[in-house]
């Protein structure tokens, strides 16, 4: 059992968080705030 929860890849090929999460939350969320003010404003012009 203790083999189970074993990766096999080279620990120097994992990708590893080196950014600042708190800033990639945040665009996150502004550019799906942004996106969604978007498809509003385009349906509101557009009439769809």
């Amino acid at each position: 059992m203790s083999q189970h929860w074993r990766h096999t890849a080279d620990p120097r090929e994992i990708m590893r968080a080196t950014g600042h999460p708190e800033l990639e939350y945040a665009a996150g969320w502004t550019i799906a705030g942004l996106v969604t003010l978007g498809a509003i404003v385009a349906a509101w012009v557009f009439a769809i």
